[in-house]
């Protein structure tokens, strides 16, 4: 137990604040090999995690480092630190605080290898590369703690096994190590908890407090929500009401491109003059922090943002927080909110705009899944490869190493204990060699084995190289915006998005129009414009499919006699879809068949999110065509799948028959370019292919360009090389998301109801309105030419000819 000295108790008393419980608790359980805190936004827990350090190194005599500090966010780590150092130096504690992150200058990166501080704040990818190095266990030798904020955020992806394995390399290093998690918004506490533990079993959890249910609700509008689309503009009259009844409100949606054209219909409307800003991730690093400082200073009435503003920063005074369109999880709705009334035991107040008229009811499902605390997540998968190969070329970075004591280390990750032999030594050959197909280029030679059976660099030149790939987040490939003759950045567009751009055309970025003037050394030159309107709404963005519990209790919604919780014009609409069609249900698919515009419609009620709804479209025109029906196209939602062609579906169940479908995925995945793109990823984080050179960083066509030859070559000389099996690993759980088509067909086990209607049902009418439509090039262009042909040269009369 750490007890807390009477300078803290003082601090506190002289402050007017009184140590919450966890606080207390975390103070004696200080010795813990590894705790997990999960507390309510506001509620100190970072605080509670620093306390028992901060009463370690009170009496000045740990020499070097003893703390690291590790968030998600650099912004976060700043923000840390200043909130940190108040206590230190208003108790003249004698411990030095500093933060490392990538936008450290390198001459103190060197100063704090060489001189740690007591306390270090960094992220995940900044961590391991401080591992790398061959003083690694110098500077780590005498640490004591490490504090994980924000964990479940780091838990849900690749930068958070990255993270337990430079973890279990610290542990090697300094077997005394405790470990402690911090966390407002965890689903599964028992799952986190054996993650942050070195051993199969959890580690102790401390439940802080929960404070009051946040007030949350869904903003009423006098325009009615539109039947499809993603800008909720109709409700920018009652959003710009809220913000002038508030101190600081935040504006959340769940893609950049959204948050760019809310902003500009926002501030076109926004004839008050409120002080508003903008902040994504997009945006310059000098733009978010000239908004952040606004923010603190409560210079700004509003800002409209993304997931950039979800962690947990004490961004001032605000009061409000709007979540425009479907939060689409409940995790990350909870997260949001909690940035209103940033306080221990004050409620947060948050309100929903709905985008469009199926978001309403999705909305409200989330309403009550929060109201019931119940959060949303997918169960954690098998510590992917391309981490580990990452890892260990770290490790030989840093010096030799026994291939047994790796193993070993790894197996204490939890998402690696169940890890084999083999399967690390594929990994270790492959980094080794590069694998079968590579193995005579030295390029890929990276490792040779010495006498005594260490492994080590074998050109210990291409540490430089190594360290400079080190990370697993997979950035969209993007080119700088300047402003042309500044040199200053006004943020990125994806090259895909710039290439589609001709001189003249307008956009949006950081809430401003600018027009495209050129593209001059892979950076996108441009003039500031004072058009109302841009040519082109924004550059592209990903969009969040519904979590599979969200769905589960939308569907378990439509089930219900009434609907009093909804709006009077959704639950009319609910009422007519059973009227003239059927409700969906969990335990069936519900495929609805109706002509419209001499074209035959068939629409699939899945519920299986927006990439796997998207997939199942993909497999159904191909089952389609393989059948002689003749698709044309289709269009995806996080619901159904609309399919239009030329004839009408008269039994849609032999389409889903789950063995034909694998079939159809397999046939289709293996020449997809899902697969390369997948496969770049994977390769670039194993250190297969090198985004950044020493000379320079490759464009995104380059190494596009480079890893589609490198895919190409492998499938076919290598068809099992560790990559491909990677790539098919990632691909499956990834952008096509066929998990869910899985489970859909587990779930509804060849159960299809098929309702045939000779008018569109209400459910599928907001399709017609979706963006985002595929066209199927197949044997329904044959013969629509074919019927063309026919009825011009029966009109010429020639068809006898």
């Amino acid at each position: 137990m750490t007890s807390l000295p009477p300078i803290f108790s003082d601090w506190f008393s002289h402050r007017g604040w009184t140590i919450h419980p966890h606080q207390h608790d975390m103070l004696e359980r200080a010795e813990a090999p590894a705790l997990l805190l999960i507390a309510p936004t506001g509620g100190g827990k970072t605080l509670a995690g620093f306390l028992p350090t901060l009463a370690e190194l009170a009496d000045g005599t740990h020499e070097g480092l003893h703390t690291l500090y590790v968030s998600p966010l650099k912004a976060l780590a700043a923000d840390i630190k200043r909130n940190l150092r108040t206590p230190v130096a208003e108790m003249s504690l004698p411990i030095r605080i500093e933060d490392r992150t990538g936008d450290t200058s390198y001459t103190q990166k060197r100063k704090q290898r060489a001189d740690p501080p007591h306390i270090l704040l960094t992220t995940p990818e900044s961590l391991a590369l401080l591992t790398s190095y061959e003083d690694a266990p110098r500077m780590f030798k005498g640490l004591q703690r490490i504090i994980v904020d924000e964990i479940h955020a780091l838990a849900e992806s690749k930068r958070g096994d990255q993270l337990m394995l430079a973890l279990s390399r610290l542990q090697a290093i300094a077997p005394d190590l405790r470990r402690v998690g911090l966390s407002a918004t965890v689903e599964d506490p028992t799952a986190i908890a054996r993650a942050l533990a070195c051993h199969p079993d959890p580690c102790p959890i401390l439940q802080a407090d929960p404070g009051p249910d946040p007030d949350i609700q869904m903003m009423i509008t006098a325009e009615k929500p539109p039947w499809a689309g993603g800008g909720a503009k109709y409700a920018i009259p009652e959003v710009l009401e809220q913000v002038r009844q508030h101190k600081t409100t935040l504006i959340f949606h769940n893609t950049r491109a959204q948050a760019e054209i809310y902003f500009h219909n926002l501030w076109l409307a926004n004839t008050d003059d409120l002080p508003i800003g903008i902040h994504h991730g997009s945006l310059s690093r000098e733009q978010r922090e000239k908004v952040e400082t606004a923010m603190v200073n409560g210079d700004l009435r509003a800002i409209v943002c993304t997931g950039s503003l979800d962690l947990g920063i004490d961004w001032g005074d605000v009061d409000l927080v709007i979540q425009v369109g479907a939060p689409k999880n409940v995790k990350r709705l909870v997260q949001r909110i909690g940035r209103a009334n940033h306080r221990y035991n004050a409620p947060s107040k948050a309100l929903l705009v709905p985008a469009n008229r199926f978001e309403v009811v999705e909305c409200v499902a989330a309403l009550e899944a929060v109201k019931a605390h119940d959060l949303d997540g997918d169960p954690k998968g098998a510590g992917p490869r391309d981490v580990l190969c990452q890892h260990i070329l770290i490790r030989a970075c840093a010096g030799p190493f026994q291939a047994d004591t790796l193993f070993d280390e790894v197996k204490t990750v939890g998402a690696y204990a169940g890890l084999s032999r083999a399967a690390f030594d594929d990994c270790l050959e492959f980094c080794a060699t590069g694998g079968y197909a590579l193995r005579a280029y030295d390029k890929w030679k990276r490792l040779l084995q010495t006498d005594d059976g260490a492994w080590q660099l074998r050109d210990p030149r291409a540490a430089q190289r190594i360290r400079m790939n080190i990370g697993t987040i997979q950035d969209t490939d993007t080119l700088k915006v300047r402003l042309r003759g500044n040199f200053k950045p006004l943020g990125e567009v994806e090259e895909a998005f710039a290439a589609t751009l001709t001189p003249g055309d307008t956009f949006l970025i950081g809430g401003q129009i600018v027009r495209y003037e050129g593209l001059r050394e892979m950076t996108v030159e441009v003039s500031r414009r004072a058009d109302k309107t841009p040519k082109i709404a924004t550059f592209m963005g990903t969009k969040f499919a519904n979590s599979t519990q969200l769905s589960q209790r939308i569907l378990r919604m439509l089930q219900q006699d009434k609907w009093p919780d909804l709006p009077d014009h959704t639950a009319e609409w609910l009422g007519l879809q059973r009227q003239y069609s059927k409700m969906p249900e969990a335990d069936r698919i519900l495929v609805e068949s109706f002509g419209f515009d001499e074209r035959e419609y068939t629409c699939a009620y899945g519920f299986a999110g927006r990439n796997a709804m998207q997939t199942l479209g993909m497999l159904l025109t191909q089952r389609m065509e393989e059948l002689h029906l003749h698709p044309m196209g289709f269009v995806a939602t996080d619901y159904a799948t609309l399919i239009w062609g030329l004839d009408r579906v008269d039994d849609p169940a032999p389409l889903f028959r789950a063995p034909d479908l694998r079939d159809g995925f397999e046939n289709w995945l293996s020449g997809n370019a899902v697969m390369k793109k997948t496969f770049r990823g994977s390769a670039t984080i194993a250190g297969l292919i090198e985004r950044n050179l020493p000379q320079a960083r490759k464009s995104g066509r380059q190494a596009t360009f480079s890893s589609d030859i490198l895919y190409d070559t492998l499938a076919k000389y290598d068809p099992n090389h560790l990559m491909l099996q990677i790539t098919r690993e990632e691909a499956m759980r990834g952008l096509v998301d066929f998990g869910r088509i899985e489970e859909m067909l587990a779930r509804t086990a060849g159960r299809v109801d098929h309702v045939k209607t000779k008018r569109i049902t209400p459910f599928a009418a907001p399709l017609f309105l979706e963006m985002g439509r595929v066209p199927v090039k197949g044997a329904a262009q044959e013969r629509l030419i074919e019927e063309t042909a026919a009825q011009m040269m029966d009109s010429a009369g020639l068809s006898g000819l």
